[in-house]
């Protein structure tokens, strides 16, 4: 009896093709009511009984025998401490990725501006930083030291005030790593706390833990089910789906390299994603071949394997063009233009997360120290929404003054249009302010 692919092979020509592509991508990773249920719960307890709340749930989902907030709690000095004890090659890393996330998120910085009309009005806008950001980062299966770099420093550059970081850290295991990372981008509080108590501490604030005013930083289905209700009290991110990454390929890359690259992000965990698109047959033929040879040398051989199994493809296209058309119908968290031309190829495409350009640009090299932020819009939603960026930490006022004629000529329009709509304390407010004929 032969085995099942280890990836699904589609071409656009076949009938069924479309709903076997919907199928795949069709995502929804917070619509479990068990887990809003609980999570409700959650929330309830910590704006009702605060620390108390946290240390209970922190004990009982981490394994801990916490009775203060004081032991889940660790500050500047330990945060210090932590980097100067790493390794030199991972201060060295940790510094050499921190330097370019930095350097690329200045670049984003916007300005506050404002212009003069001639009769003396002023229009502007004013861009001030937000306050306090808790940043929620994984802990558990793995550490993430880059996700507090790509997390706090974007804020540090906006001007935040006051960075505060939560970790789970099960079994009382803390990385010294991720620390390490959180002294490096200028987070002066972490609290050894995760889930949706974590979220509901930073989002209500306890006798501890301060109320922040947006909480950024990926999670699970717990944590963004918690982000999802808490939004409104307090600004989010996003809500983040599975990793995803789609690459084109024009058949002149070596297929050992794309069967790494679709493996790097399949094996974050069984639910990510990773598709090719070609319009070579033969190259897509060696892919799979490759994929195949590959994938028993993996140490995540079975995540990578039931990733595939479950939501990876290898499509084949007509032409270029259809290979576009499929990427803006995908909207892919990461894309990779393994192309001749790929800057002329990146010009039209309309949804994608981040675009990397040409054969020698691997996505892992956006995850960790390329500079632009790899908190990215996941399931589609490259539609609508941009990767976390300093914009996100920043707020903008609008700014109106007007002069004596400004004052005239706009409570006019704006008297008509307020009459208009049968609110007369609009209308006399503007004209109050009307010139008086001497």
């Amino acid at each position: 009896m032969s085995q099942a692919p280890i990836i699904a092979r589609l071409t656009t020509r076949d009938a069924d093709f479309d709903s076997r592509l919907e199928a795949l991508l069709a995502w929804e990773g917070v619509s479990d009511h068990e887990v809003a249920s609980r999570v409700a719960e959650i929330i309830g307890a910590i704006r009702e009984r605060g620390d108390a709340a946290v240390i209970e749930y922190t004990n009982r989902f981490d394994r801990l025998e916490a009775s203060t907030m004081s032991e889940l709690t660790i500050g500047p000095d330990r945060l210090a401490q932590a980097f100067a004890g790493l390794p030199a090659a991972q201060r060295d890393a940790l510094e050499h990725a921190a330097a370019r996330i930095r350097a690329y998120h200045e670049h984003q910085k916007p300005s506050s501006w404002q212009y003069e009309e001639p009769d003396g009005t002023v229009l502007g806008q004013k861009v001030t930083a937000i306050d306090r950001v808790g940043v929620y980062v994984p802990g558990g299966k793995a550490a993430y030291p880059s996700s507090v770099l790509m997390n706090a420093l974007p804020a540090h550059v906006a001007g935040v005030r006051e960075i505060v970081m939560v970790v789970p850290t099960p079994d009382g295991v803390v990385n010294e790593l991720v620390l390490g990372a959180a002294h490096l981008a200028g987070v002066e509080r972490v609290f050894t706390i995760g889930g949706a108590q974590a979220v509901a501490a930073l989002a209500y604030g306890t006798e501890s833990v301060p109320r922040v005013d947006k909480i950024v930083g990926p999670g699970n289905i717990y944590v963004a089910t918690a982000k999802r209700a808490v939004f409104g009290q307090v600004g989010i991110d996003m809500i983040a789906g599975p990793s995803e990454i789609l690459v084109v390929s024009d058949g002149g890359t070596d297929p050992d390299w794309l069967a790494m690259d679709l493996f790097s992000q399949a094996e974050h965990d069984e639910d990510a994603q990773a598709i090719l698109v070609t319009w070579d047959a033969a190259h897509l033929e060696a892919v799979q071949a490759s994929i195949e040879r590959l994938l028993p040398t993996m140490e995540r051989e079975a995540i990578i394997r039931e990733s595939l199994a479950r939501r990876g493809a290898l499509i084949l296209c007509d032409d270029r063009e259809q290979a576009v058309a499929l990427v803006d119908r995908v909207a892919p968290e990461h894309l990779e233009l393994s192309v001749e031309s790929p800057q002329a190829m990146a010009e039209t495409i309309r949804h994608a997360g981040a675009i990397f350009m040409g054969r020698y640009t691997a996505e892992v090299l956006g995850d960790y120290c390329a500079g632009p932020n790899h908190v990215l819009p996941t399931s589609g939603t490259a539609r609508f929404s941009s990767p976390l960026g300093v914009y996100d930490f920043q707020k903008r006022s609008s700014l109106i003054q007007c002069s004596p004629e400004g004052a005239d000529t706009l409570g006019r329009t704006a008297s008509v249009l307020a009459r208009g709509e049968s609110l007369t304390a609009h209308a006399r407010s503007a004209e109050n302010r009307l010139k008086t004929d001497d």
